[in-house]
C-alpha cells in the first residue's frame, strides 16, 4: 500500500540516482570523520548488504557517528561513502527519503503534540497536503493496530509507545533503510519484547545499535567499532561473544567484578 505521492519526490528522484536495488546498499571507502579538529572515524572500507546488521562497541566509540553517515546527518571528510549507489555526500539531502533514522530517545524525534500530526509530518516533508497527510496518516496508524494513539498526546505516552509512533513515523515514508540507534535503552523487558517483533516484521533493511548483545543474536552480521575502526565483522556469534570476553577482560584489568559489571 501506498501512504504518500509526491510530485516533489519525483523531481529529487532524478537530481539524484539511487539504485534502490544495489547489492551492497552501503559501500565505505576509507571513510573517515573528523568534527572540531577531533578524528571521530577513520579509514573504514567495508560494504554493507544483510537484511539486518547489528552494530556493537562501547560508548565513545564512534558507533552513532557510522549510522548517522548512513542517512546525511553527518558527512564523511575522507574516503568516499555510497549510499544505494549514490555518493553519499552529493545525495545527503535527499538520503533521508530513503534511509529512516530512529534516534535513541523518543523525545528527541517527536516534534508535534499529538501522535497522528507527527507521524503526518514526514509526507508533508514530502509534499503531501496537509488534510491528505493527516488521513493517510490515520489510515497508516490503523493498518500497525495504533488507530486508538491517533489523537493521544505524545507526552502522555509511555516510552514504548512514543517509540512505537517514531517507528510509525518512519515507516509510512517508505524508506529502503532504518537506523536504529539504541531503541530498546528506555524501555522494560515487555515493551522491548514488543519492539523486537515489530522490527523481525519489517521488509525494510536495518542497521541498528545495541548495548544489550542479546537484541542482536538472531540479526544476520554485527559490526563491532572501536576508537573509531572497525575491530570486528562477522557472523552474531562469533562477533559477539569476542566482545564480551573483551568487556570481561577490560572489567577485570580495571578490576570490576561480573556483579558490578551487571549494575553499572
Amino acid at each position: 500500500m501506498t501512504f504518500w505521492r509526491s510530485k516533489r519526490a519525483s523531481t529529487q528522484d532524478k537530481a539524484v540516482a539511487f539504485d534502490l536495488e544495489a547489492a551492497s546498499y552501503a559501500r565505505f571507502e576509507n571513510v573517515g570523520l573528523e568534527i572540531s579538529g577531533r578524528t571521530i572515524l577513520q579509514d573504514l572500507s567495508l560494504q554493507l548488504n544483510q537484511q539486518r546488521i547489528g552494530l556493537v562497541g562501547l560508548n565513545g566509540s564512534g558507533k552513532s557517528s557510522f549510522v548517522r553517515l548512513l542517512n546525511g546527518l553527518r558527512q564523511p571528510t575522507s574516503g568516499r561513502l555510497e549510499i544505494f549507489g549514490a555518493d553519499a555526500v552529493a545525495a545527503r539531502k535527499d538520503l533521508p527519503r530513503h534511509v529512516g533514522f530512529v534516534f535513541q530517545n523518543p523525545d528527541h524525534q517527536a516534534i508535534f503534540p499529538t501522535v497522528e500530526e507527527d507521524v503526518a509530518f514526514g509526507l508533508r516533508q514530502l509534499g503531501e497536503d496537509d488534510r491528505l497527510a493527516l488521513e493517510q496518516a490515520r489510515d497508516f496508524l490503523s493498518l500497525h493496530g495504533a488507530s486508538h494513539l491517533a489523537q493521544r498526546p505524545i507526552a502522555e505516552l509511555s516510552e514504548g509507545q512514543k517509540q512505537l509512533v517514531c517507528i510509525l513515523a518512519v515507516l509510512i515514508m517508505q524508506p529502503s533503510l532504518i537506523i536504529l540507534d539504541e531503541p530498546y535503552s528506555s524501555l522494560d523487558a515487555l515493551a522491548a519484547r514488543r519492539l523486537h517483533a515489530k522490527l523481525e516484521s519489517l521488509p525494510q533493511k536495518i542497521v541498528m545499535i545495541s548495548h544489550d548483545p542479546s537484541q542482536l543474536e538472531d540479526f544476520d552480521r554485527v559490526v563491532w567499532i572501536e576508537a573509531g575502526g572497525l575491530r570486528a565483522d562477522g557472523a552474531p556469534g562469533e562477533i559477539l561473544k569476542a566482545y564480551d570476553d573483551d568487556i570481561r577482560a577490560k572489567a577485570a584489568a580495571a578490576g570490576v567484578d561480573d556483579w558490578d559489571r551487571g549494575h553499572l
